[in-house]
């Protein structure tokens, strides 16, 4: 049982960007990446171990009727929904967990998140006990939006995906961003941190999906090598492919 005591309030993080997002085969990922490597560098997150790339999890909110998945599915403009995000598959000491709230509005993306302590994970996983949060965080206005939308659409965790991500940054312009996610795995679960024992799911084996993120325009050099690859930018939600890979909602159109 986690203990309730008041606690001063927690710095919440906010980024507004604009998201652009390519699919790629193993061998124009080759391509591009090399191209984009006389431009940028490996950010700070990456690890040596894991070749210059990190794990991400995010444990995904849902109700019964699979609102936020519909939601994408049918186009509508503004969404917003929320997740857990860490970057291990593991716990340990030390590994960073945020709750984030996504909202979308069209390619303008904003994300908020705040720090969570783990040890009170077992709240987030049970919508009974959202209320709690309050007095765990005060004065949070993150937690109180999340509080808001959990009971008011009665959502609860029920999904969690898993890649690995390259990133890189850009030499002349540190709000340009490209990060490479391949090995998407996901798994039907209410935890962050399940067994080994889950039944994981690849969603696109063999494709990588190039996320380009900036706040107000491309570089030339990379419109050239979009170009050049004649790429063009598709719709594509990690999570939304989750969902119709574990057979948790089911794309009617």
């Amino acid at each position: 049982m986690t203990s309730i005591t008041t606690q001063s309030p927690r710095v919440t993080e906010n980024f507004y960007r604009y998201e652009f997002k390519y699919f790629l085969d193993l061998r124009l990922r080759n391509e591009i990446e090399s191209e984009v490597a006389n431009f940028m560098d490996y950010d700070g997150h990456a690890h040596e171990e894991l070749d210059q790339a990190y794990y991400v999890r995010s444990l995904y909110f849902e109700n019964k009727a699979s609102v936020h998945y519909y939601e994408k599915i049918d186009g509508i403009r503004m969404r917003r929904k929320y997740r857990l995000r860490t970057y291990g598959t593991s716990f340990n000491t030390g590994l960073p967990i945020y709750l984030e709230e996504k909202n979308r509005d069209l390619d303008r993306v904003q994300k908020h998140r705040v720090l969570i302590d783990p040890e009170h994970l077992e709240i987030f996983y049970n919508p009974l006990r959202f209320d709690e949060l309050l007095k765990l965080y005060p004065k949070v206005e993150l937690i109180e939006r999340f509080l808001f939308n959990g009971l008011r659409r009665a959502i609860q965790p029920k999904l969690v995906v898993d890649y690995i991500r390259r990133p890189y940054v850009s030499f002349y312009d540190m709000n340009f961003r490209i990060t490479f996610d391949s090995e998407l795995l996901t798994t039907a679960t209410k935890i962050l941190f399940p067994t080994a024992l889950e039944n994981w799911t690849e969603s696109i084996a063999g494709y990588t999906i190039l996320e380009v993120k900036f706040n107000r325009r491309i570089p030339a050099w990379f419109h050239r090598i979009l170009q050049a690859h004649n790429m063009r930018r598709f719709s594509f939600s990690k999570f939304v492919r989750g969902m119709e890979a574990t057979g948790l909602a089911i794309n009617l159109s």
